[in-house]
């Protein structure tokens, strides 16, 4: 048992001469070019993650920006045509009492999506640049981003469903405005930034700093 408080050196599967497949998580030796179980191609690291992450990620926040600027929804009544963005669609449900839709829009649509572009850049970078979190905590902040990547669809399903259920025959009618698309493709784009992350890049982080000469 150890008692000594010093943290354990992490030891990773090429390391220990093993490489999983992606597909089916089989560990094979480290030579093994196709796995056995699934046929699979194997691969100790995928030597192009980062360049697709980085071109993903660019492509999400180029259309994340029109996706702000341009209207979410327009609604027609009668001789009157309004146009709401994002953000101010969830300005006018808050000004007309509906604060808890308003906050989950806001969440969904400008916080997440921001959060995202943070973490998967601060990803990205930290594979490259000693320091900053534990491979813990990076691992931790890969699958949270991988986990609400699918919410992030949310102002997409309110545009779809408003657009089906209000149209009154030229009375009052919903219909998507151009930041729809936009916002869909930046989601798109940034959930498969995120996928093509190599998540096993982190522990070469933490490798290459424990082997790295103490100065002090």
């Amino acid at each position: 048992m150890e008692l000594s408080g010093t943290p354990q050196k992490t030891v990773t599967a090429r390391a220990a001469g093993l490489v999983a497949c992606t597909r089916c998580t089989r560990a094979w030796p480290l030579e093994t070019e196709v796995c056995g179980r699934c046929g699979a191609a194997l691969s100790s690291r995928d030597a192009g993650s980062l360049q697709r992450v980085w071109a993903l990620w660019l492509m999400g926040m180029m259309c994340y920006i029109p996706a702000n600027v341009y209207p979410m929804l327009r609604t027609q009544q009668l001789f009157q045509v309004d146009e709401s963005t994002i953000i101010g669609g969830a300005v006018d449900l808050a000004h007309y009492g509906s604060f808890g839709i308003a906050a989950i829009i806001l969440i969904a649509s400008v916080v997440i999506p921001l959060g995202k572009f943070w973490a998967i850049a601060f990803l990205a970078v930290s594979v490259k640049k000693k320091g900053g979190f534990t491979s813990h905590h990076s691992l931790l902040m890969y699958e949270v981003v991988e986990y609400i990547g699918r919410w992030s669809m949310i102002d997409i399903f309110v545009v779809a469903i408003l657009s089906a259920l209000v149209q009154l025959q030229g009375l009052a009618s919903i219909t998507p405005g151009p930041a729809a698309f936009f916002f869909a493709l930046s989601v798109i784009f940034t959930m498969l930034s995120a996928q093509s992350f190599d998540p096993r890049m982190i522990w070469d982080a933490q490798a290459d700093d424990s082997e790295a000469p103490d100065h002090g």
